[in-house]
């Protein structure tokens, strides 16, 4: 009944001048809101894609720019294919420091697989932490494992995705030494970026950094060394030897390492037995030496206190 109402009153209205305005005037009202509409809706729809662009942009999607302060290093340990409790050892170290300006990667560096065992379970180390480099060599101590290490790197690394180069120095340290990263970034600050050799002098008594070369307990080089050592004939004539001494002769023999920088006593052996290369634990180390047994290992932990940042909880009680 309603409906009848209004139908022949809209009628009747459209048969008069006004009426037929108005009906006019309405259709175009109602296009103009659509019009309206449809253009908001296309903003919307921008903003809405820009909101969830911008909001996606986290660190993990942003490329990272390393400012002139943020020093890159990369510490290559040489170890061996079996050592797995040694490298588990060795994350818990390393994994819980943290490094205020500046970044380290530490790799556990080691030459090809020979047990079936050992591809299994490095592969699977490789998969879990991503911190191990395999080198296209026969395991040894003094013929050249050093030497392949350092001159496959810039092949290796050519394509990472910060950027050539991926670092301002290597270090090959000794899986028996303890690296404090945060103090070792901080001692590379004022140094140059090029031609450095850095490391404890040998002999221990010996404070001049051009002596002769720096012990293998851990020496570090610019990245244009690395290059060097990568294109130079001098080190594939001479790689049987003590490896710390034959790199000492092979920045000898290149004229390498004009900048050289003697780092003790930040980086000393461990004091117990005393010796010409010891020195007691004091908080302004880098690197501390010849922790050959467990106690050593916690001792100097201890010492450094690395456990203070552990938060409490209910889950666990440690005195």
């Amino acid at each position: 009944m309603i409906l009848t109402i209004l139908e022949s009153k809209f009628f009747n209205m459209a048969k008069s001048k006004k009426g037929r305005w108005f009906i006019v005037s309405s259709f175009l009202f109602i296009a103009f809101l659509c019009t309206i509409a449809s253009i908001n809706e296309i903003r919307f729809d921008h903003l809405l894609t820009f909101s969830k662009c911008a909001l996606s942009l986290d660190n993990s999607t942003l490329p990272i720019h390393s400012s002139d302060d943020d020093i890159r290093v990369v510490i290559g340990i040489l170890t061996l294919p079996d050592q797995y409790n040694r490298r588990q050892f060795l994350r818990l170290v390393y994994g819980t420091q943290t490094v205020s300006r500046g970044r380290v990667d530490v790799k556990f560096v080691f030459c090809n697989l020979t047990k079936e065992d050992q591809k299994v379970l490095v592969a699977l180390e490789i998969m879990r932490y991503d911190d191990i480099i395999i080198l296209n060599c026969t395991e040894n101590m003094n013929r050249g494992k050093t030497y392949t290490f350092f001159s496959s790197l810039p092949d290796m690394l050519k394509d990472e995705p910060d950027g050539y180069p991926p670092y301002h120095y290597v270090m090959k340290g000794d899986d028996d030494a303890y690296f404090r990263l945060d103090n070792l970034v901080e001692s590379l600050r004022p140094l140059p970026r090029e031609d450095l050799y850095y490391g404890y002098t040998i002999p221990c008594e010996n404070m001049d950094p051009y002596g002769h070369y720096m012990a293998g307990m851990g020496y570090l080089i610019s990245w244009d060394t690395v290059e060097w050592l990568r294109d130079s004939d001098i080190p594939k004539k001479h790689l049987e030897g003590p490896e710390d001494k034959v790199f000492g002769d092979w920045m000898k023999d290149g004229q390498r390492g004009k900048n050289r920088h003697n780092a003790k006593w930040s980086m000393y052996n461990y004091p117990d037995p005393p010796t010409k290369c010891t020195h007691e634990l004091w908080p302004n180390t880098v690197a501390v030496h010849l922790l050959k047994t467990q106690e050593k290992w916690i001792q100097t932990l201890k010492y450094f206190n690395v456990t203070q940042d552990l938060k409490p909880s209910k889950l666990y009680h440690i005195p």
